[in-house]
């Protein structure tokens, strides 16, 4: 079978190389982490709630991860059952949760967010300022 020709390949080898590219970097930046046992959704849940000062109403936490509600959901579960956050129902609105960061999820954010942060500069030390100024962009233009 032959596949129909590509609308647009410069298109499609931006896309293999996106694809490519995030694969690698999240891995690295992962490696920490699952030494801990935690995802990289998980982890942004922590360092979202942390920068926030610990608590965040679950809607508002989805939507500051741009994840989906089941979603959302899942990796609360997990980091409940794990005893890093709890989760509890607001008095003004039973329908609505507010997720907080416990003590265990502040000492684990606190230990592992310097490696991480030293993880990420050094996947993106590869690029010069300019690069990392141009690729933020260009991906902010994806993301729209």
């Amino acid at each position: 079978m032959t596949l129909p020709q590509l609308g647009d390949p410069l298109a499609h080898r931006a896309l293999d190389s996106l694809l490519r590219a995030e694969t690698s970097v999240r891995r690295r930046l992962s490696a920490d982490l699952e030494r801990e046992g935690l995802s990289a959704s998980g982890f942004s849940v922590l360092v979202v709630l942390s920068t926030a000062g610990g608590e965040l109403e679950l809607r508002t936490l989805r939507a500051r991860l741009r994840t989906s509600k089941a979603n959302a959901t899942e990796v609360v579960t997990t980091l409940e059952t794990r005893g890093m956050v709890q989760r509890f129902r607001l008095a003004h609105d039973r329908r609505a949760a507010s997720v907080r960061l416990t003590v265990k999820g502040r000492e684990l954010i606190d230990r592992l967010f310097p490696e991480h942060t030293r993880r990420v500069q050094d996947a993106f030390s590869v690029l010069d300022e300019a690069e990392k100024r141009i690729l933020a962009e260009i991906c902010r233009k994806l993301a729209a």
